[in-house]
């Protein structure tokens, strides 16, 4: 792809939308040039003794060479495949290595829904650098919203704010893959979660289930929430909800009778849970489940 960059206009509808495209481009700097380009405008542009603070969010992508980024937080290394997280309101400066030069591909978007997601990627993380190599479905979300923000055609900033939603998306869960790749935890979450769905129907007991890894309890449930998002009592449970809904629709079994098969303490508990998941309690969801005498009437 060529180098290019493009700042683009943005209506009220699309501030309304949530998340906006303010500026999209790609620029390969080759070796011992001048950076950055004194054609940016001046909201953009920066030297490197005074760095700059943008009233917006980037991610930029460098594909080819090294460089280093400075913030508040310190200097990191960038190189190839190296991904840097820009925020809002926030002081930094970054440029390539003088003998190597860098491509990078950079977005700048804004936007109720932008500040949403991103402020938990960079709160949850002090590094703004990620080292993601060079993948081609983060390449392939740029070329997209390159070629939306170079056509701007109508309704392009509502589908690039899907694309960016996406390349987000697919930050965090590089981030999280990071924090478990190669480790033994993975292997045992993924094996007590087998276990979960094929003992969906047990009373399992987690504390022993996870010393029977050599593992204590506390340590194994805050890597299982970090893996999965939820604790794992909880994630027991959303399953036996999983299968009490299929028990209600294909069954004649009763509430009572479901939760004890289950594996409830109570009707009770199993009732106000299941609302709590569901909206609805277990008699109203059997209920809407159609007849099948009637299916076709």
């Amino acid at each position: 792809m060529k180098d290019f960059f493009t700042y683009l206009t943005v209506s009220d509808e699309d501030k309304n939308w949530g998340l906006y495209l303010n500026v999209a481009g790609r620029s390969e700097i080759a070796p011992h040039c001048e950076y950055p380009s004194t054609e940016h405008p001046s909201g953009y542009y920066f030297a490197w003794n005074s760095g700059r603070v943008l009233q917006e969010y980037q991610l930029n992508f460098i594909t080819s060479g090294k460089g280093i980024l400075e913030n508040i937080h310190g200097r990191f290394h960038v190189k190839e495949g190296s991904l840097m997280l820009i925020p809002k309101d926030s002081w930094h400066r970054y440029r390539p290595l003088k003998n190597t030069g860098w491509i990078e591909n950079y977005i700048g978007f804004s936007g109720i829904q932008a500040e949403q997601y991103m402020d938990f990627i960079i709160s949850n993380s002090s590094q703004p650098v990620i080292h993601c190599g060079i993948r081609e479905d983060i390449i392939e979300i740029y070329y997209k919203i390159f070629d939306l923000a170079q056509k701007e055609e109508p309704g392009y900033q509502q589908i690039a704010s899907g694309l960016v939603l996406q390349l987000i998306g697919n930050i965090l869960s590089f981030k999280k893959r990071m924090t478990f790749s190669g480790k033994q935890i993975e292997v045992i979450i993924q094996k007590i979660r087998v276990n979960m769905r094929e003992n969906v129907e047990e009373d399992l007991n987690l504390q022993e289930l996870a010393s029977t890894y050599n593992i204590g309890y506390s340590y194994f449930r805050k890597m299982f929430k970090q893996y999965t998002g939820v604790p794992p009592k909880q994630y027991l449970l959303d399953l036996k909800i999983m299968r009490s809904k299929e028990l209600l629709l294909t069954t004649d079994m009763s509430v009572k009778e479901i939760s004890n098969a289950i594996g409830f303490e109570s009707a009770h508990y199993f009732s106000r849970y299941f609302k709590k998941k569901a909206g609805i309690s277990p008699s109203e969801f059997k209920h809407i489940r159609p007849n099948k005498t009637n299916i076709f009437h």
